[in-house]
């Protein structure tokens, strides 16, 4: 998996840098807007703490994830957002992959993925992520799945994150089985 180092530092042009945080407009602090109840999907507050740290708050599902930009920038305090991005897409993927397993009855015994970006320059020369690869593996060999090839043809079309980001981001997935033979 990526780690901190792996995110490219964003390096402030001169009079980019750090500002204080502006006060939060009172309508996007109600806890009505971030309520899935009311129609939106799941939601987060996040909130800075020092420079390019920032708490990001689930609620009460978990304690909040401190999340920061790579040294030159940040601190390196916790995972940068290209990291929170991949780690999205990765998941949603893997879950997918269970979903459309269970669907066939089928038991990969684990699933796991390794899963970078490619940073890029646009043409501006701003930062921007150019593509995520996402390596499935699953713990079992492909013939011990009689009905991989179903799930194959369509675990990808399960994942609500990755087809959302692949309109804007190229995203490539492969996977293999528990000998590590590459299905596709």
């Amino acid at each position: 998996m990526p780690s901190i180092s792996d995110c490219q530092p964003t390096i402030p042009a001169p009079g980019e840098g750090p500002s204080p945080a502006p006060s939060p407009d009172p309508a996007i602090l109600d806890p009505a807007i971030l309520d899935p109840a009311v129609g939106r999907g799941p939601g987060i507050r996040i909130t800075q703490e020092a420079a390019y740290r920032f708490s990001v708050d689930f609620g009460d599902l978990i304690a909040a994830l401190p999340v920061d930009e790579a040294p030159p920038a940040g601190e390196g305090l916790g995972p940068c957002p290209e990291q929170l991005l991949v780690a999205a897409v990765s998941n949603c993927l893997c879950a997918s992959m269970v979903f459309a397993l269970g669907k066939f009855r089928q038991e990969a015994g684990g699933v796991a993925a390794d899963a970078h970006c490619r940073i890029v320059r646009n043409a501006e020369g701003r930062l921007r992520i150019g593509g995520i690869e996402v390596a499935i593996a699953l713990g079992q060999p492909a013939d011990a799945l009689p009905r991989l090839d179903r799930v194959l043809e369509q675990f990808e079309r399960f994942c609500t994150v990755s087809q959302s980001v692949e309109a804007g981001i190229p995203v490539a997935v492969t996977v293999r089985d528990g000998t590590g033979r590459r299905l596709r």
